[in-house]
């Protein structure tokens, strides 16, 4: 049986346009170099909400004010199964890369131009139906 991750993200908009952070190496060669929402796993305990403000901070030092949660999707990889809560965040602070090799700023009719982490691709089919792209 595959082992089933909770993981909570954060979409962050800013004049327009959406933060995409792309990932460094990984064991999984799907995920490797794929942009994606930041974010990372649920701990026992915490909420969504609360994951999402904690990683933020951690991967990116960001300060964010979370809101609602703008979807979840659940996704099956070849070796785990991901549910990903996206929750819409505003930025509070600057933010450093600390485990990201780079970032983007895309508008929502860009962000299919971008090799994406799967779970994360199938988010962006539910922002363009948000944002009729």
């Amino acid at each position: 049986m595959k082992k089933h991750l909770y993981v909570a993200a954060g979409l962050i908009f800013h004049d327009g346009k959406i933060f995409a952070a792309k990932r460094g190496a990984s064991p999984y060669p799907y995920l490797a170099h794929k942009y994606e929402f930041p974010g990372g796993k649920i701990e026992t305990g915490e909420s969504g909400e609360e994951a999402v403000k904690r990683e933020l901070y951690e991967e990116l030092a960001l300060c964010v004010n979370v809101g609602g949660l703008f979807a979840a999707t659940t996704f099956e990889y070849p070796d785990f199964i991901v549910t990903l809560s996206v929750y819409e965040c505003e930025m509070l602070s600057e933010f450093v890369l600390k485990e990201h090799e780079s970032f983007a700023w895309l508008s929502p009719k860009d962000l299919c131009a971008e090799e994406w982490a799967p779970a994360d691709a199938d988010m962006i089919e539910t922002l363009k139906r948000v944002f009729g792209e």
